[in-house]
């Protein structure tokens, strides 16, 4: 897959690392109605092949918040942050792929951090595949490093300096489905669409045992940085999200 510009259509455009810098002064009408069918996923031979890698590693509550990320991640650039013409490709991959570092298998094979082991494995994933599968189904160097970039940056929540704008919309579309922050960000009725295409399954509980898990595990995790008690309590806290557990 060719690029006529690498840097706006992997999402490498510089933009704030804060998130409520960004989404502060929201527009005066409200966010749009988008059903899970105006938004659909890429089916490019890569897209895919990382989406069958995906769906084999995650359980499903991971996989399925990582569909949700993606359908909400869409919905906020579409109402939101029009301007980012990163490829709906590559934000997929990096939906599908950045809770890839959270298995319990990747969790206990390193002692890196569950974001950095991913885009460690991300970068390892879209790079290579079976011969059998061919060259359409591997990333270009560009595009894998931006999803990589992106999946070592989506809890990395600064509040000065610059992010890709994959990375930001990343992080926008977890916090959301995560903690409910940004809720005007996103038409109710599309909450209730996407989530009911892709079951919760008790997210919360589950995201929040993943993280205990790594803390216990690697008590230096940079999951720390988001406060050990803090973080989990504003997950199991979710209330826009949580008549759909």
């Amino acid at each position: 897959m060719s690029s006529s510009d690498p840097i706006t259509d992997y999402g490498f455009t510089a933009v704030p690392s804060s998130s409520a810098t960004l989404a502060a002064d929201a527009p005066a009408t409200p966010a749009p109605f988008l059903a899970v069918t105006e938004l659909p996923i890429p089916t490019t031979p890569l897209a895919r092949r990382i989406n069958e890698y995906a769906k084999s590693c995650l359980p499903e509550p991971t996989y399925n918040h990582s569909l949700r990320v993606y359908h909400f991640g869409l919905a906020i650039k579409r109402y939101r942050f029009p301007e980012w013409t990163l490829t709906d490709e590559t934000y997929f991959l990096a939906c599908l792929l950045h809770d890839i570092g959270t298995t319990s298998e990747h969790l206990r094979a390193t002692k890196l951090s569950f974001e950095f082991f991913g885009g460690l494995k991300t970068l390892e994933v879209l790079q290579h595949s079976s011969s059998a599968e061919g060259s359409d189904a591997v990333a270009p160097k560009d595009q894998a490093e931006g999803v990589a970039e992106a999946v070592i940056r989506h809890q990395d929540l600064c509040q000065k300096g610059k992010i890709t704008a994959l990375g930001q919309l990343l992080q926008l579309a977890t916090i959301f489905d995560n903690t409910g922050a940004y809720a005007n960000l996103v038409h109710p009725s599309t909450i209730e669409d996407v989530s009911k295409h892709f079951p919760r399954l008790q997210w919360s509980n589950c995201f929040v045992s993943t993280i205990n898990e790594e803390i216990r595990l690697k008590p230096w995790a940079h999951s720390t940085t988001l406060g050990e008690k803090e973080f989990p309590e504003r997950i199991l806290g979710n209330t826009l999200m949580a008549p759909y557990e």
